[in-house]
């Protein structure tokens, strides 16, 4: 990759970010604040963990329930199996699709990609990290994974959410050094409603 070609991923990433960052403002069930955002942490932009993956769709997949942390459940479908190479490793994660939000028109395309590896309960939080992708990111078999958008989950800052907890299939025998790191701040409490 070139110089430029790496400047150019950086600040894209910092955008990514940015926005990322702007998101927990404006969302009313955001658990953090303005002033909790700095103890949000990041690792270095990386282009290496930006990597194209092989779709396998998959078809007349059953509902299944997918635990989450406050002891409930949400019902997914298996939609695709994503392979790919990270650093040399063959990597396969499976892609989901959330069963209500598909039923919202705005959501109907949106993927889930949560995911496990051995950064987990050192550099990043233990309970895993997420990524979300569209229908329409998938292209003639192929989609592009960025780990450098991979995020916490809202139960990284606070009680009181229904995070759904990756699947064993989805857990890395590798470290994922992209995307977002543990929470530096204190850790908040809220109440299910």
């Amino acid at each position: 990759m070139s110089t430029v070609q790496a400047q150019n991923f950086k600040t894209e990433t910092e955008q990514h970010r940015i926005k990322y960052k702007e998101d927990f403002i404006t969302n009313e069930h955001s658990p953090l604040k303005e002033a909790d955002l700095k103890y949000l942490d990041f690792f270095e932009a990386d282009p290496t963990y930006k990597v194209i993956a092989k779709v396998k769709l998959l078809s007349n997949e059953k509902p299944f329930k997918m635990p989450t942390y406050a002891g409930t459940t949400a019902e997914y479908i298996k939609y695709a199996v994503l392979s790919m190479q990270v650093h040399n490793q063959p990597v396969q994660l499976t892609l989901y699709k959330n069963v209500a939000l598909s039923q919202n028109p705005v959501y109907k395309d949106y993927l889930f990609l949560p995911f496990t590896d051995q950064t987990n309960n050192k550099e990043t939080y233990g309970g895993g990290r997420y990524m979300d992708l569209k229908t329409s990111d998938i292209v003639k078999g192929k989609i592009e994974i960025d780990f450098n958008k991979a995020y916490n989950p809202y139960c990284a800052y606070s009680d009181g959410y229904r995070c759904p907890i990756p699947p064993e299939e989805n857990d890395l025998s590798l470290a994922i050094k992209a995307g977002e790191k543990k929470y530096t701040g204190e850790k908040k409490k809220r109440d299910l409603k």
